[in-house]
């Protein structure tokens, strides 16, 4: 879909970047078809670590921020509002005056909005229309201060746009952090995101290691400006992947089960999958999940013990132990 409307704007001369310079790609999907631009001179800038990781594989240069100017940029929307604006703005920042911006997105993701409030301030081009989405273009001029990223405060924490959650706690990990026993020991938060389960976490004086695991950088920023216990350690990484350094005694988590707008089961059991495997033999999960979601079958297969200990009429909150080893 992208890669259709950035060859139609390249072709149509609607985008064209300069000869020389690097040509900022600000938060691509994995699976991106980028191909039509130069590949030594882009950079891609995502911080969510999967999708950082699936470009760098194939060559990309790639970094978690816009670390110096560039010659052009293109901005593959965000389906969050706040999200999306402060993106396009830091495109605008990014590049030198005069240089190419493109903003590319599925109607589904609001682009249709983000064109409409951009032409109040920028010298916008027509939108291109291909595959469900569109393409625009405007001169940088660092014109968007007002749509830049600021930190919010909800309840004591800072969040940032486009995070999971940022008007604050979800009603899942609110019950989570309710349920949640007395913890003591080695202690993984999956998904962490800015940090509300793992504070919870941290109220216990037994707990000894806390690993606040977070796959989107933004989040993982603002769980660091959220928690200072020094017990707890961050990592930016996918929590499905990610390894610990010792065998734990607690994971807990509100896992994700969307990809984009779409439903994706599989990554939620993912998740159940990881922690199975980062617990010891006696080790506990404590889960939160939707109550329509099939998670039953796949915790029997990789926990011993496994029961509902609460929840509401949309959540269940789930403990799961003794995780079972492949032979």
């Amino acid at each position: 879909m992208r890669s259709a409307r950035l060859t139609l704007a390249l072709e149509s001369s609607a985008f064209v970047p300069p000869a020389d310079g690097i040509i900022l790609v600000l938060r691509p999907h994995a699976g991106d078809d980028l191909s039509a631009l130069p590949r030594e001179r882009v950079r891609v800038v995502t911080g969510f670590k999967p999708d950082h990781d699936w470009f760098a594989a194939r060559g990309y240069a790639v970094s978690a921020q816009i670390d110096g100017p560039a010659a052009a940029a293109l901005v593959c929307l965000p389906r969050a509002k706040d999200a999306a604006r402060a993106l396009v703005a830091a495109a605008d920042a990014a590049v030198v005056p005069g240089g190419p911006v493109a903003v590319d997105g599925q109607k589904t993701d609001g682009i249709d909005a983000v064109l409409k409030d951009l032409r109040g301030h920028v010298a916008l081009s027509d939108a291109l229309s291909k595959a469900h989405g569109k393409i625009a273009t405007f001169p940088a001029a660092a014109t968007l201060t007002d749509w830049a990223a600021r930190p919010t405060q909800v309840d004591g924490f800072q969040t940032l746009p486009g995070v999971f959650s940022a008007d604050g706690p979800d009603r899942g990990s609110a019950l989570l952090a309710a349920t949640l026993p007395d913890l003591k020991g080695r202690i993984a938060d999956l998904g962490a995101g800015w940090g509300y389960l793992s504070a919870a976490i941290l109220k216990n004086a037994a707990v000894r290691d806390l690993h606040v695991v977070e796959a989107e950088a933004d989040a993982l920023d603002c769980a660091r400006v959220n928690i200072t216990d020094p017990r707890a350690q961050f990592h930016w990484a996918d929590a499905t992947t990610w390894k610990a350094p010792t065998a734990l005694d607690a994971v807990v988590m509100n896992p994700p089960f969307h990809i984009g707008r779409d439903a994706d089961p599989a990554l939620g059991i993912a998740f159940l999958g990881a922690a199975a495997r980062l617990l010891h033999p006696q080790g506990v999960l404590w889960l939160v999940a939707n109550r329509h979601l099939p998670y039953d079958r796949p915790l029997a297969t990789l926990f011993r013990d496994v029961s509902d200990v609460g929840g509401d009429s949309g959540f269940r909150v789930i403990r799961a132990s003794h995780p079972i080893r492949p032979r």
